[in-house]
C-alpha cells in the first residue's frame, strides 16, 4: 500500500452536503456495476458512472488533474454507489475517469474453511 492510500485510510470521509447529494440523485439510477470477476486472492468488479455526474461531484473529491481520488466507503456510497460490504475502491481507470474499480478478499464475508 502506498503512503498517500495509508494517510488516505486513516483521513475521515469528507461526506456530500444535502444540496450536493441532491444534484447527483438524477444519476443514481444510471450507475452501472459489472460481474464479479477474481484472481487467487481479490474479487473485483467496476463501477461505471454516467459520464455526466462527474461535472456533478465536488472538486475535493478530485485530484489536481481532475481525477476522482480514491474514495472511502462512506464517500462512494454518498455518490449513489450501493455494493454489498467489503468492496475497497482502488483505481480510477485514467482512460475513462467515470470508471471506479473496486476489490475485497475473496470469500469475503464467507466462514473460514477447515
Amino acid at each position: 500500500m502506498s503512503r498517500s492510500q495509508n494517510s488516505r485510510m486513516v483521513q475521515r470521509p469528507r461526506l456530500l452536503t444535502n444540496s450536493e447529494r441532491q444534484k447527483l440523485d438524477e444519476f443514481i439510477p444510471d450507475i452501472n456495476y459489472s460481474s464479479r470477476y477474481s484472481d487467487s486472492k481479490y474479487e473485483y468488479r467496476h463501477v461505471m458512472l454516467p459520464k455526466a455526474m462527474l461535472d456533478y461531484i465536488p472538486d475535493d473529491y478530485k485530484d489536481s488533474n481532475g481525477l476522482l481520488k480514491i474514495l472511502l466507503e462512506d464517500e462512494w456510497r454518498g455518490l449513489g454507489i450501493t455494493q454489498s460490504l467489503g468492496w475497497e475502491h482502488y483505481e480510477v481507470h485514467a482512460p475513462e475517469p467515470h470508471i471506479l474499480l473496486f476489490k475485497r478478499p475473496k470469500n469475503y464475508g464467507q466462514p473460514a474453511a477447515n
